[in-house]
């Protein structure tokens, strides 16, 4: 007799368990990337009439990056686990457990995106002077504000996916 008054057994809980702790480690050091990104200012050179750009932290890239292999972690350890759609007794209806199927890998491709695509952003703008320009700089590019809080969002998704779907 299946449905929600089936218990799961322990390894179940325990893995339901695992994926959590991934997923919202993953949230955390995303949320950390975006509050620590890189801001820079610009500085005259000492040594001719030129201004560069000066950044002041790497922090949000290590997040990023750090979040990047966390949340792959958790989607491999999900898909391993569930092999293809293959279901335990909670969820008795396929349609539901594949559009959580669906949307759990959109989210992940999503905040996947966001998470690389925002280190290599935030890391390109770290490491660039603005030095090379002919004129004098007013202001230095830093990535836009809600990159990671996007993929952070997504993966808040992308763990209620995951759990339906498991």
């Amino acid at each position: 007799m299946g449905g929600f008054g089936t218990s799961r057994p322990a390894s179940s809980v325990a893995l339901c368990a695992f994926l959590t702790f991934l997923n919202l480690f993953a949230f955390l050091l995303a949320v950390g990337a975006e509050r620590r990104r890189s801001t820079g200012k610009v500085v005259p050179d000492e040594y001719d009439e030129r201004s560069y750009c000066l950044y002041d932290t790497d922090a949000s890239t290590v997040y990023g990056v750090s979040a990047f292999f966390v949340l792959l972690l958790q989607q491999a350890v999900v898909t391993a686990a569930t092999r293809c759609l293959c279901f335990g007794p909670v969820l008795s209806s396929r349609g539901c457990a594949v559009t959580a199927f669906v949307l759990s890998w959109i989210t992940f491709l999503i905040a996947e995106a966001c998470l690389i695509g925002g280190s290599v952003r935030n890391a390109k703008h770290t490491k660039y002077l603005g030095y090379y320009m002919k004129h004098d700089l007013v202001t230095c590019a830093t990535l836009r504000k809600g990159v990671f809080a996007a993929a952070a969002a997504m993966m808040i998704i992308n763990l209620l996916a995951s759990l339906v779907y498991y």
